[in-house]
């Protein structure tokens, strides 16, 4: 247990308390101004007021160092500023399945006083597996998201695929590693293989990110679709792309990112393939993902007044010089959205016709 403080009234201080469990990781960073006397949560009061004294329960379903723990810590150090009350707030680390935070949060008290930070593709959950469900995201709080981000594939340079068209015309497919459905790792691979014509082995099953990327070191593995972003944040990728340990052969944005300038996009694949007007359809949905980037939201229905104090705060922290030197100081691209327009993307993703949930169940293998 770390803990680090300063009691100097009305200054900032800041307590990191890590502990260690058999399952999952639970640390703690809290930032707040001492303030005297705490209101109990749903204590009547003004809005302004109600987090005063309060911390507020950042669920992070990733490991420390994940690009989406950087990602949500980057948030937190900055969000506690701009709520009035100045809460402290506790970040709690919890590796596991991706759906399991949203049904955490779900279930959460709906008072403003628990965020989670969320993968951008539960909808594919949500669209194919309603009756499983325990969640609708279309009746999330939505708080923002710091970036959005498109996707790459990555393959060990010692594969015999330079390109796409390589592995459309061989006869062997290159073995890449995944999540479960809802990561990229895992409906990418799919969905190059719906509008592309190629073929990839997925192994999936692994607990997050770095386990995949750990089985490529090994040689168990050649390749992980994953964000750009994520891909630039942090290592090992900055050192493979120097050793030549790995090649970039697609990117999902409609233009090429400035970092990756060599490396096709998938709609100019999708022109030399002539994919059909129902893929680049289906392509469409899926990469609805990149506009929920790395997504903050609070439950369903907490008071209007407190989503709103949320929201506002989420927005200036995003505006913040400290926020914005910190990011690029870490590699962190930002590229933010507002929690309203989050709100109305999940609204229209999760009210998609009939035919369009089968093309997904077949694409999933549902």
């Amino acid at each position: 247990m770390i803990r680090g403080t300063s009691r100097m009234k009305n200054k900032l201080f800041c307590q990191v308390v890590v502990r260690h469990f058999p399952v999952a990781i639970v640390s703690f960073l809290a930032i707040a101004v001492m303030s005297s006397g705490a209101a109990h949560a749903g204590e009547a009061g003004p809005p302004a007021s109600f987090y005063s004294g309060k911390t507020v329960t950042l669920l992070v379903g990733f490991r420390l160092g994940a690009a989406y723990d950087l990602y949500a810590r980057l948030t937190a150090r900055h969000l506690v500023r701009h709520i009035p009350g100045s809460p402290a707030i506790m970040i709690e680390n919890s590796p596991e399945v991706a759906t399991k935070t949203a049904e955490r949060i779900n279930r959460a008290a709906p008072d403003g006083a628990t965020l989670a930070a969320l993968i951008p593709a539960l909808y594919l959950t949500q669209l194919t597996r309603r009756s499983e469900a325990a969640f609708d995201l279309a009746k999330f709080t939505w708080i923002g998201t710091p970036t959005k981000s498109h996707y790459l594939l990555y393959m060990r340079m010692d594969a015999p695929y330079k390109t796409m068209r390589d592995i459309k015309e061989s006869s062997v497919a290159p073995v890449c590693g995944a999540g479960e459905e809802t990561t990229t790792g895992y409906y990418l691979p799919k969905l190059f293989e719906e509008t592309l014509g190629t073929t990839f082995k997925i192994v999936a099953g692994f607990k997050e990110g770095p386990d995949v990327d750990s089985a490529v070191e090994r040689g168990e593995l050649q390749c992980r679709a994953l964000t750009i972003d994520g891909f630039f944040s942090h290592e090992p990728y900055p050192t493979w792309l120097k050793t030549g340990f790995v090649r970039i052969l697609l990117q999902t944005g409609s233009k090429r990112d400035p970092r990756l300038p060599g490396v096709p996009t998938l709609n100019g694949l999708m022109d030399e393939y002539k994919t059909s007007d129902a893929n680049r359809r289906l392509a469409k949905l899926v990469l609805a993902s990149s506009e929920f980037g790395r997504p903050v939201v609070a439950p369903p229905g907490i008071p209007q007044d407190r989503a709103t104090i949320l929201r506002d705060a989420y927005n200036k922290a995003m505006k913040d010089p400290a926020l914005v030197a910190e990011a690029k100081k870490e590699n962190l691209e930002l590229n933010p959205a507002a929690g309203q327009e989050l709100e109305a993307l999940a609204k229209e993703i999760v009210t998609q016709p009939h035919e369009v949930v089968e093309r997904m169940q077949k694409l999933l293998g549902k």
